[in-house]
Formats: C-alpha cells, sequence, structure tokens
C-alpha cells in the first residue's frame, strides 16, 4: 500500500511511526510533515487546507489510503473530495465534521438526540451573551462557535473577566469568524478523559481511553492549550462509567448522525466530564486526538493501516482491537509564551535517548539549513511506555530536557493528580 498522511504535528508523527510497523505499508507520504516524519517517510510541501492539491496528489501517485490528521481539512471537505474521486480516506465528510466545525450545531444536535452535556446558550452578541451569563452566574465556561485550535474555550471565575473576553471576541475579533457565534456553558466539575472510537458509520471499536491535560501550567492553571500531556489508560475512568459513556454518548451519537443524513466514519472523539450525575459531553472532536494519539499508538497492539482501510471501505465488520497491558505517558515540550505569543525559527535539538521505552514524536520541526527548528507552539512530545503509569511518566520526564532550545518549558504535574486519586 502506498499510504499520505496528512498533517504535520506531533499526533501525524505518531500515526506515521505506526503505519511503518504494518507489513501492508510500502511506501508512505505526509503533507506536510515535520522534521521527525521526514525519517521515516516522504514528506510533501502541500498544505492541509489544499484540499484539491492533496487530491491531485493521491490521484497522481495512486494513494491506497489516506488519514487526515486534523480537523481544518475534514471541515473543508477534503474527505468530500477524495471520495469524489474514488479515492479511500479516513475521516468524516465534511458535514459530519460539522459536530466539531460548530459547537452551536453539536451542542443543538446532542439536545436533539438526549446525549447528556452541559446545558448552554447560543449568543451572535454581547447584549445576548451578557444576558446568559446573568442566567449561568460564575464560574462558567465561553466557547466560541467554530475552530480555534483549542484555545477558543474559557472558564469565567467573574464578570470582569467575562466582559473581558467578550470584548476579545466581539471587538477586537481575536477568534475573527469563528467566533461569529459563542456559546455560554453551565460550568461542570470533575475529571476530564478523552473517549474515542473508530466507526465506519454502522459498526464501531473503541480506543483506549486517555485523559489529556489541556492547561499550560501546572495545577491545571493558565489557558487553553491544544494540550500539554496524556496518559493512557486514563487511570480516573472505571470499566463501568466506559460502558455508560458507549451507551448513553457514543451509540447514540452514530446513531443520531445517520439519522441527520451524515454518516459518521473516522475517528469519533467525545471530551466527556466525569460528573457527579454521570457522564456528560464537553465537546466532539471529529479526529484522533494530539497528545492523546501519541501515547494510544505506544499502546496499539494492531496493525493501523488495516484498521483505517477498513473504517475507509466501510467493513469495520468485528474487528477488535488489541492493547498492550502496559501504560503510556507523553509530556509536551513547548515554546515558552504558548499558546499566546511565542518565537519562531529556533534551533532545536534532540538529544540521543539510550532508553528503547521513550519515543520522541515531532510536532512543530522543520529542517532549515542543515538545522531543525521550531514553527509551531508545541514543539515535541515526548513519550515513554512501562509496567504502571508511574514508571511510564518517571521515564518520560528522565527524557524530557534531551529536546533542547531556547525557551523550552513543559508541565511537570502531568498524570500525578490521577494517580493521587487511584491510591486515594
Amino acid at each position: 500500500m502506498r499510504v499520505l498522511v496528512v498533517g504535520q504535528g506531533a499526533r501525524e508523527h505518531a500515526i506515521a511511526w505506526k503505519l511503518r510497523q504494518s507489513p501492508l505499508v510500502k511506501e508512505l507520504y505526509a503533507a506536510p510533515g515535520n522534521a521527525g516524519i521526514a525519517a521515516t517517510g516522504d514528506c510533501v510541501n502541500i498544505g492541509v487546507a489544499d484540499i484539491i492539491e492533496l487530491a491531485d496528489f493521491a490521484e497522481k501517485l495512486r494513494i491506497d489510503l489516506t488519514i487526515v490528521g486534523p480537523e481544518l481539512p475534514l471541515t473543508l471537505g477534503i474527505v468530500d473530495e477524495f471520495q469524489k474521486r474514488g479515492l479511500a480516506i479516513f475521516g468524516p465528510t465534511r458535514l459530519a465534521a460539522e459536530l466539531e466545525g460548530s459547537k452551536a450545531f453539536s451542542k443543538e444536535f446532542m439536545r436533539k438526540y438526549n446525549i447528556p452535556t452541559a446545558e448552554a446558550r447560543v449568543c451572535a452578541s454581547m447584549d445576548e451573551a451578557k444576558a446568559a451569563l446573568k442566567e449561568f452566574g460564575y464560574p462558567c465556561v465561553i466557547k466560541v462557535d467554530g475552530l480555534a485550535s483549542g484555545k477558543g474555550v474559557v472558564i469565567v471565575e467573574s464578570k470582569a473577566a467575562a466582559e473581558e473576553y467578550l470584548r476579545l471576541v466581539f471587538e477586537e475579533k481575536k477568534f475573527g469568524n469563528a467566533a461569529n457565534r459563542i456559546l455560554i456553558e453551565e460550568f461542570l466539575t470533575g475529571e476530564e478523559v478523552s473517549f474515542m472510537v473508530l466507526t465506519d458509520g454502522t459498526k464501531f471499536v473503541s480506543l483506549a481511553p486517555a485523559k489529556d491535560y489541556k492547561k499550560a501550567l501546572d495545577g491545571e492553571t493558565g489557558p487553553n492549550t491544544g494540550g500539554m500531556g496524556a496518559h493512557s489508560p486514563a487511570v480516573v475512568l472505571t470499566g463501568e462509567t466506559a460502558a455508560e459513556i458507549v451507551k448513553t454518548i457514543i451509540m447514540p451519537t452514530i446513531q443520531g448522525m445517520s439519522d441527520e443524513g451524515r454518516p459518521y466514519t473516522g475517528c469519533l472523539y467525545a471530551g466527556v466530564m466525569l460528573t457527579p450525575k454521570g457522564p456528560k459531553v464537553l465537546e466532539y472532536n471529529c479526529r484522533f486526538g494530539d497528545p492523546e494519539t501519541q501515547v494510544q499508538m505506544l499502546r496499539l497492539e494492531d496493525d493501523l493501516a488495516d484498521i483505517c482501510l477498513k473504517v475507509a471501505r466501510g467493513n469495520l465488520g468485528d474487528t477488535k482491537l488489541n492493547w498492550l497491558k502496559e501504560a503510556a505517558a507523553c509530556v509536551v515540550i513547548a515554546v515558552d509564551g504558548y499558546p499566546d505569543d511565542f518565537a519562531k525559527g529556533q534551533e532545536v535539538v534532540i538529544d540521543p535517548i539510550d532508553d528503547p521505552a521513550v519515543t520522541v514524536f515531532h510536532a512543530g520541526t522543520i529542517p532549515r539549513a542543515g538545522k531543525m527548528v521550531n514553527v509551531a507552539g508545541r514543539v515535541a512530545s515526548v513519550c515513554a511506555r512501562a509496567a504502571t503509569l508511574s514508571e511510564a511518566l518517571a521515564k518520560a520526564y528522565e527524557a524530557a530536557p534531551k529536546v533542547r532550545f531556547e525557551g523550552a518549558r513543559y508541565r511537570k504535574d502531568i498524570g500525578y493528580r490521577a494517580l493521587e486519586q487511584r491510591k486515594a
């Protein structure tokens, strides 16, 4: 098989790394890829939003399977374009990807199909938002409707903080058209888990649950990011609650999307809050998680290329997934200032790591003039596998300083609260 991976982050590097282990994969391409992926496949200089150019490339090279990493090309209709040309592609169509592309759509969808979620109001103006804030009180959550790279959600603790954020959204247009509408949402308490399934539109298989850490700084403080670390197993999720998530969230979502005439295929990701009243959906994503994919790929025993091809062809059947009993942990190395203003173009050096249980997945790295430089706020995911989660975390943290560049920083507390809760 010839396989194309669309994207350039650590998630895509982890996918490429896993695909390289498949006996089915003879040629591997990534568009645009990164410096890490370049060591395992051929990187092609085509942007993720250039869906016609990507389809032309896949058609010309007779690509047998394309796997889409980020959400942007999915919401732009890359799957529709590839399917129109008879090209196998893993991911949802443009209409199905609206589950992530519009938080207003997903909230109305959940209400319609009785999928447990937070109460919310959709607002298109400052005045509507202020009225909704009075209704919900503080703390509450403000979400921009469209795509914002994981940075369009904020928890506001006071009227002053809320009005300042609304000013950024409606007056300064910080998020552009993505925030023409926003959601004011009730604040849920509990532990958050990432629950993902692969589905062909009818059948589905669950990925190993994971827990990611979105806040920029230790102690779950600072602004939201695309994710600063993850681990699998999720630790905070019991088998009984996982079964409840499947029954009350995953199955109604897949059936509901089919009933809406938007059959969902690919990876369906539900960000779930484990509240005292049961699991509730915080948000949907229409693709593999980042950084959850990094730890899931370390644990997956099966052939990723084979599974994704079955999903793309609509014949998942009775496929079962097998997982290593070991735990996996991920620590994201970011540039100081991320997710706001941060430096780009700095030289990145990754020192040799002797431990075979440690894998470094590149994120925002490209080769330039014989060096490797950063082009994004998240630079690398340092991942490790071990018999226990505490051991996996220890290995990842021991290796984290091996990724060196000016202003490198990472959270020091990934996984530790989950371990403490399990002990308690």
